[in-house]
């Protein structure tokens, strides 16, 4: 059938022209399932807490009817950033209601010793339940020196020995519980290594996971490859690795990734979910390249969770924000996109959040909030 109107896009490179020949309807425009749906945000939703920098939740519903959420926290001593990346916790709060408030109950992933791949800092929960086990992925990592306290906490930083160390072994890992409430089983090792001479041979971080019905997995993580100048981290990249159930051996799918600054974009924080149509993503769009708009979300979508095309309308969300009281408020960082699914259908979007103009060490405070969806 002959399209009523025909759009060209002409994709420059250094080195050639690509046409791409895209035939679209001028009829319709396909509808945004996020962007399109949010409510206002309740001003006291998510998780707050005091003394502590709080980031990037997940949430989940129990068997005994109340949401558990999933979060990470590190104290406020520290700088934001990189605070997160030697001294963060995992810890677990509920609710009665998916937005919340949600109240502090317990540490479920915490300092464990040096001596363990992910024993220092534990961070980016993401929560997924199959039949009756409870499976937690996240990113853990250590270094093998002394604590940063108020004496010695003017020498740290990005180039400090801690953040090396912390930086570089910055893996993706597993823990699992018959309870929402616990106790975690933590292995002694990460199920997603680096590899070299790879798009993640520096560090895999920011695990997305999703079980299929049989218990095969196809698990978004992020990559950092070596830079040849030096002993550096590269742009960000999104692979896929896959695995015959949680607990089995995961592989990653080719050896190029989904999303790279080569490739349509570098983007962070995917997050997957699916309901009938199949698979879908948000993720932050951190150039802008793909939404036009630096740090908004966008969406994909894919039937087999390996291969992947970007919404015709991609924009899922920007940084402004209405709240129930009635302001409109353009926060300074909007980050950690996770949708909440219930009875098949997104019923939520949490963020992690962040006061100020923006940028990491211009906000006073930060905490998980909630968007309704309609």
């Amino acid at each position: 059938m002959i399209p009523n109107s025909i759009k060209y896009i002409f994709r420059y490179t250094t080195q050639y022209t690509v046409l791409l020949f895209i035939g679209l309807s001028v009829s319709c425009t396909a509808q945004n399932a996020i962007i399109d749906n949010l409510k206002e945000a309740p001003v006291h939703g998510g998780l707050e807490m005091e003394d502590y920098w709080v980031w990037g939740s997940s949430v989940i519903k129990g068997d005994d009817g109340q949401y558990h959420m999933y979060a990470s926290r590190w104290p406020k001593m520290l700088p934001f950033h990189p605070g997160w990346m030697i001294a963060s916790e995992i810890v677990h709060a509920v609710s009665k209601i998916p937005e919340g408030p949600y109240q502090f109950k317990d540490v479920a992933l915490g300092y464990r010793g040096a001596q363990y791949w992910d024993g220092r800092s534990c961070h980016n929960p993401k929560i997924v339940k199959y039949k009756d086990t409870y499976i937690l992925y996240y990113m853990g990592s250590t270094h093998p020196f002394e604590e940063v306290t108020q004496e010695n906490i003017s020498e740290f930083d990005l180039k400090s020995k801690w953040c090396i160390a912390g930086r570089w072994g910055k893996r993706v890992g597993v823990a699992t519980s018959k309870s929402p409430n616990g106790p975690w089983k933590r292995l002694d090792a990460p199920i997603l290594d680096v590899k070299p001479d790879s798009y993640y041979s520096f560090l895999t971080s920011n695990p997305s996971p999703l079980i299929k019905e049989d218990g095969s997995v196809v698990l978004l993580f992020k990559g950092r490859s070596y830079q040849e100048e030096g002993i550096k981290q590269s742009d960000m990249s999104i692979g896929v690795a896959t695995a015959p159930s949680f607990d089995g051996e995961y592989t990653v799918v080719g050896t190029k990734p989904l999303f790279s600054m080569e490739h349509l974009g570098e983007v962070e924080d995917p997050h997957l979910w699916s309901d009938d149509e199949g698979f879908h993503l948000v993720a932050k769009d951190q150039r802008g390249l793909i939404t036009g708009g630096k740090g908004d979300g966008l969406l994909a979508h894919s039937k087999d969770g390996i291969h992947w095309e970007v919404d015709e309308n991609p924009r899922a969300y920007t940084k402004t924000v209405k709240w129930e009281n009635g302001k409109t408020i353009k926060q300074g960082q909007l980050e950690r996109p996770f949708v909440f699914v219930e009875n098949g259908k997104p019923t939520h979007i949490f963020f992690a959040t962040m006061d100020g103009p923006g940028g990491f060490g211009n906000g006073t405070k930060t905490w998980n909030m909630v968007i309704p969806l309609k």
